[in-house]
């Protein structure tokens, strides 16, 4: 029986950088946790310790800063394109790089222009491949949203046997910290732009539907993204269930009209899907 190496790669993460622009008195930051990688065939350095056609992840955490200074991207994902541009030039040995960025908010302080606070509790986030063959795929989403509606929620008519235990209700909470990943199609794209697009119709989706289950409010939302937006080709949502348990108030003599609750978040439903376009004819 031979033994062969499967798939690998190698790279550096957690390369965290933060880049201040200073245009007059008005300050802009932006604070970046940067993975890069290299695939390829680097059989001889697993097998045989030969690292010759090893770029090492110090010098890859390097470029990375120094790409940050020299780049004039708008965007975390035009600073991914240039971060995988330099890997596949300056590696020949490598068939793809690959980045994946992850966006801390800030926003300014009303009335400064040098002091700053979180934006927001999620975290933007892009993963960008460039193959040897020029084969460049770029991916856009955002990490721990949390969203929260008080009505249009339900859920019912579900199986049940002799260990189903759960109330069916037609108005509940309806809690999830969601993660959504699009994947672009064509170039030369204003990523800026079309992620605010791509949010607001799903977070603006969520607060309006009549919701039967999360499943149902899942596919709506990516629908809606997919069909105001061209530039996408899909949406991946994880949205587990963040459960908010109505209290049982009679022993205290009192009532719960759908008031007062427990939020929890373990064990929680776990809920997720891909939502794509489909060909004509398909």
């Amino acid at each position: 029986m031979a033994i062969v190496l499967g798939e690998n790669r190698y790279g550096k993460s957690r390369v965290r950088v933060m880049k201040v622009r200073r245009e007059g008195a008005r300050h802009e930051i932006f604070e970046w946790n940067v993975e890069v990688w290299l695939t390829g065939d680097f059989r001889s350095c697993f097998e045989d310790g030969d690292n010759s056609q090893i770029l090492p992840t110090d010098t890859m955490k390097n470029t990375v800063y120094s790409l940050a200074r020299a780049c004039s991207a708008a965007s975390m994902e035009e600073f991914g394109i240039e971060l995988v541009t330099h890997f596949i030039a300056t590696n020949p040995h490598a068939q793809s790089a690959g980045v994946r960025i992850v966006s801390t908010p800030w926003k300014h302080i009303d009335g400064f222009a040098d002091a700053f606070t979180h934006a927001s509790d999620k975290y933007d986030t892009t993963t960008i491949t460039l193959s040897r063959d020029g084969i460049r795929s770029v991916s856009s989403g955002f990490e721990k949203l949390w969203l929260l509606k008080t009505a249009k929620s339900a859920f019912a008519g579900y199986m049940k046997d002799r260990l189903t235990t759960l109330k069916e209700t037609h108005d509940r909470l309806f809690g999830t910290l969601a993660t959504a990943e699009w994947r672009y199609s064509g170039t030369d794209l204003d990523y800026n732009a079309l992620r605010q697009r791509i949010e607001w119709a799903l977070v603006t989706t969520f607060a309006a539907h009549d919701s039967l289950s999360v499943q149902q409010t899942l596919y709506a939302m990516a629908k809606a993204a997919l069909e105001q937006v061209n530039e996408i080709a899909d949406v991946h949502l994880v949205m587990p269930n963040k459960h908010c348990n109505l209290i049982d108030l009679s022993p205290f003599g009192q009532d719960n009209p759908n008031e007062i609750f427990v939020p929890t978040d373990e064990p929680h439903g776990s809920i997720e899907a891909r939502v794509s376009r489909s060909a004509i004819g398909s």
